[in-house]
């Protein structure tokens, strides 16, 4: 999951880590992870991201497709 395509959705609606926390229900140390330190959020988690902002999974994947190697 792409951060930045997360950070453009929270740049858009004026949200902080701490209201996207509350909306998203992910805990605000939890979207510092993966914010920060890259690690990847759960599939339960990554719902979670998308539904709050109002997109699918597939416009937070990037450009990568892993399967295509």
């Amino acid at each position: 999951m792409e951060w930045n395509k997360i950070q453009q959705y929270l740049d858009e609606k004026q949200w902080s880590l701490v209201k996207f926390s509350k909306i998203s229900g992910v805990p605000e140390g939890t979207l510092k992870e993966y914010k920060f330190k890259k690690t990847e959020p759960s599939f339960k988690n990554a719902c979670k991201i998308a539904d709050a902002l109002g997109v699918s999974l597939d416009e937070l994947r990037g450009d990568k497709n892993e399967f295509s190697r």
